[in-house]
Formats: C-alpha cells, structure tokens, sequence
C-alpha cells in the first residue's frame, strides 16, 4: 500500500493498491481507500486547491509534480 500526500501541503490523500512496478502515472478507483481528496467532476484535488490528478473514468491521471508517496509497491 502506498500512502499518496499532497507535495504542496502535505496531507495525506489517500491509500493506494500499487500492483507492479514503475511510477504512479494512474491511480484505478478501485484500489483506492481511505479517500481524504476531493474529487470533483473532472479532477482530484486537495483541500489546499492542488490538483493532484484528472478524471479518466476508471482512474485518474495522476500530475507526478503534485504528489508523493510512501510506502511499497507490490510486485507481480
């Protein structure tokens, strides 16, 4: 599970499933929990007004300069 945290302000957004390796370029709804974000019609943003990613339907695009994350990602 990773933690993803706003690189702006630093609060935690939400948990994520990260199933195999390389970077997180798409975050699926469906492994998401702990949402903390707000997603709003066609982006998702922190509470401090960054827009960590867009909307793509199943999962959002995730903006790389916008978020950091900890934890460790699971091979497959």
């Amino acid at each position: 599970m990773l933690t993803i945290r706003c690189a702006k302000c630093r609060k935690k957004l939400f948990k994520y499933e990260k199933i195999g390796k390389g970077k997180v370029l798409r975050c699926f709804k469906e492994r998401i929990s702990h949402l903390q974000a707000e997603p709003h019609q066609e982006s998702l943003c922190c509470t401090c007004g960054e827009v960590i990613g867009i909307d793509k339907g199943e999962y959002y695009q995730m903006n790389s300069l916008r978020f950091t994350y900890t934890g460790k990602k699971e091979n497959s």
